[in-house]
């Protein structure tokens, strides 16, 4: 092994252990107990109830993560272009867990009338409920593109050593899915009028169930690619 490639090995390895610890950092945002030290049962109560928040969080936010390790197992390179997204990334990912959490805390107070608690009131009518979605939306969408753009780097970096990344292609399409997803979850937030009945403003939420097309879009890839 030469030098540079013993160099590039290393900076990637630190790089990664940056993301590795920033994406650790989130969950301990999200963390059930919050700040403070439990001091009673009715606080342990409370505190267990926002599991099923918490459980979809971490969901959340392992995806993303994940997708970063796939892009690392495809692109060994420490190049900057690869450098300055995996940041961009962890940027995204340090804003996206505030409305994460406040999205789906609420949801699970709504659905459960109550039971399970949520510190996220939207105490501002319609207005709030806008703000929450368009920012929940447009960073759910800039953590998808940026993989988008990560998995589209790794396809060039192959192209230029003379050969095609399929994988890295095929990824590619899997991220532009919640990427188009979260921006048109956005625009729908942001076009609802304020007179509109209650129940519409689930709409942007029940636009992520669309993710379900990602599976075809990969059907869709492998179909066309399988005599490669």
């Amino acid at each position: 092994m030469s030098w540079n490639e013993q160099r590039e090995g290393i900076e990637a390895g630190r790089l990664d252990t940056f993301v590795d610890g920033s994406f650790a950092f989130t969950l301990t945002l999200l963390l059930i107990g919050g700040a403070s030290i439990l001091d009673s049962t009715a606080s342990l109560l409370r505190a267990l109830g926002g599991i099923p928040a918490f459980a979809m969080c971490f969901f959340q936010i392992a995806f993303f993560w994940l997708g970063h390790v796939h892009w690392r197992r495809l692109c060994q390179s420490a190049d900057p272009a690869g450098r300055w997204l995996s940041l961009l990334l962890v940027f995204f990912a340090l804003i996206f867990v505030y409305p994460l959490h406040m999205v789906f805390s609420g949801a699970f107070a709504w659905l459960s009338g109550g039971a399970l608690p949520s510190n996220f009131h939207a105490t501002g009518g319609p207005g709030d409920m806008r703000t929450l979605f368009a920012c929940y939306g447009l960073s759910y969408a800039c953590m998808a593109g940026t993989l988008t753009l990560l998995f589209a780097h790794a396809a060039r970096s192959a192209a230029r050593r003379g050969f095609h990344n399929l994988d890295a292609r095929r990824q590619i399409r899997v991220w532009s899915v919640p990427a188009v997803i979260g921006v048109i979850s956005t625009l729908t937030a942001l076009l609802i009028p304020s007179s509109a009945p209650s129940w519409v403003w689930a709409i942007p939420g029940l636009m992520y169930s669309l993710l379900f097309l990602i599976g075809p879009v990969v059907d869709r890839f492998n179909r066309r690619h399988a005599s490669a």
